[in-house]
């Protein structure tokens, strides 16, 4: 069984919600977790994230990104001031709305990973659900990749397809793929955390 302290200490970097965050928390509480998601972030300060984290035990903060301006790496700098505080070994976004700049990825390299709601290589990017079921596709899903500088582009870690149905909507598909990135991305990063050295 893993102890608290063998355990790989997580941020979750979050924008909205948070609901693969809440995830995350969870699978990392449980015995024998490769993990704990020590440190959620948010850039927005009522992100409805850091309540529920907040809740389940876990120390939550807000960098508001706004009074930085257009100065990302500003803000990115007080993010890494966070991590570097509570001894963070590997990152997470979830659901987190702001492109990082190449500094702080690279900074983070191998250890910082994002899910996406479709089926990497295709639809990087936003609005993934309406522009699958505008193709014509068979199927969406979600991928768990490593963040590098291009957007959405990392190596892939996991994926999970998802059927589209004949009557699926952008909002009934999405919240199909959001069941399934609840199980692929706890799933995935305790493998990862597993082989981190």
């Amino acid at each position: 069984m893993t102890s608290t302290a063998d355990r790989v200490r997580v941020a979750v970097l979050i924008s909205g919600t948070g609901s693969n965050m809440a995830a995350l928390i969870d699978e990392g509480q449980k015995p024998g977790a490769s993990f704990e998601v020590v440190l959620v972030v948010a850039n927005r300060p009522h992100a409805g994230g850091l309540a529920i984290a907040e809740a389940k035990e876990v120390k939550a903060l807000a960098i508001d990104h706004q009074p930085f301006g257009a100065d990302r790496a500003a803000h990115e700098a007080e993010i890494q001031r966070l991590l570097i505080q509570h001894d963070i070994q590997l990152v997470a976004l979830a659901g987190y709305m702001r492109v990082l700049t190449p500094g702080f990825v690279q900074g983070w390299r191998g250890r910082m990973i994002n899910i996406h709601p479709s089926l990497l290589p295709l639809y990087p990017g936003l609005d993934t659900h309406a522009r699958a079921i505008a193709a014509g596709d068979s199927e969406g899903g979600c991928t768990v990749h490593q963040v590098t500088e291009g957007v959405d582009e990392g190596e892939i870690l996991g994926q999970i397809a998802v059927p589209i149905l004949h009557d699926d909507t952008p909002d009934s598909l999405a919240q199909r793929v959001l069941a399934a990135e609840h199980r692929l991305y706890p799933q995935v990063l305790s493998e990862l955390c597993r082989t981190l050295d």
